[in-house]
């Protein structure tokens, strides 16, 4: 039988091991016990080279700047040390990061091998640094700057105006972060409400403010006011603009105007002059299977509390 030969084999490995005591196989557990030992003993004591990622600390003016983007925390390295100090690195053991110290902000975008080099050797306590894994490592700054901004109602989700006028507090925010990011929030800043009121407004209700991300912000919710408001809508019919037409082709539009439904606070409709809205339809960007134009208001007075674009869509018909 081709397996009665390995059979044999076993038998005779293991038949020392039968009917013996239980202080007999604590023996055998105890060498080894004792063997594993001195081998791992042995073979941490050697030298190994070896890729590994070290950590990194990145050192600036926390006060004046702020990354962008998340900073790298580690560095793929090759290293060559005893077995001892790559294992206290992989178990984190009293590990001491490269510490990388940024200059020249928010200029800087990135940080090569040439820097990186110095930090590392003075941070490998028993490791020799070989050569770096990696060429650059890219990073991203912004001065950090705070801006107060005065606090709106927001439209429903519709583009209709709320019929409430809000009394918030606080009346303004303060918001810090990113320069980029903080110059581009909107003045007012606009508040949305979670849900809409049911039943009476006069009560008042608690609003997160939200925001961009790393943006942040000096509380973290407003107690908005909603106090019940008249809206008038004013019809408006406007000339679309039609936009990426084929150049040399003229093309009739079919209705000629579209209907736009605009919303106001009473005290804010002397100020409305229809000229201040502008409708577009971007060629080729069809609604329903008629081959109409969805239009889309482009431009909308300030004073408008929301709108509705009443037309669902125009034809554009190429005139030869």
């Amino acid at each position: 039988m081709p397996l009665a030969r390995p059979a044999r084999l076993l038998r005779w490995f293991f038949s020392p091991f039968y009917g013996q005591e239980r202080s007999y196989w604590r023996a055998v557990t105890a060498c080894f016990l004792a063997a594993s030992t001195f081998w791992l003993l042995n073979a941490l004591g050697k030298t190994y080279t070896t890729r590994i990622t070290y950590p990194v600390a990145w050192r600036y003016n926390e006060s004046r700047y702020v990354p962008v983007h998340p900073l790298p925390t580690e560095v793929p390295v090759n290293v060559t040390g005893r077995g001892w100090k790559l294992l206290r690195r992989q178990l984190q053991l009293d590990l001491k990061p490269a510490e990388l110290t940024v200059t020249d902000l928010p200029a800087t975008r990135f940080v090569t091998a040439r820097m990186l080099r110095p930090a590392l050797q003075q941070s490998m306590d028993g490791l020799q640094l070989n050569y770096l894994l990696t060429d650059t490592l890219w990073v991203a700054f912004d001065e950090l700057i705070s801006r107060r901004l005065p606090l709106a109602l927001s439209p429903a989700a519709s583009g209709a105006a709320l019929p409430y006028a809000a009394q918030f507090e606080p009346a303004s925010v303060v918001f810090r972060g990113p320069a980029g990011k903080v110059r581009s929030l909107p003045s007012p800043y606009l508040v949305h409400l979670p849900q809409a009121p049911a039943g009476s407004t006069a009560g008042d209700i608690r609003v997160p403010i939200g925001g961009p991300e790393l943006v942040t912000t000096n509380v973290q919710d407003v107690r908005v006011r909603l106090v019940p408001r008249q809206v008038i809508r004013v019809p408006v019919q406007v000339v679309p603009e039609l936009l990426d037409a084929p150049p040399g082709r003229r093309y009739q539009l079919t209705p000629a105007t579209v209907r736009v439904q605009l919303e106001f606070f009473p005290e804010d409709t002397a100020a409305f002059r229809p000229e201040q809205v502008r409708v577009q339809l971007h060629y080729g960007q069809f609604t329903n299977s008629d081959s109409s134009l969805q239009p889309f208001l482009a431009q909308k007075p300030a004073q408008a509390r929301g709108f509705l674009v009443l037309t669902p869509g125009v034809r554009a018909k190429e005139v030869k």
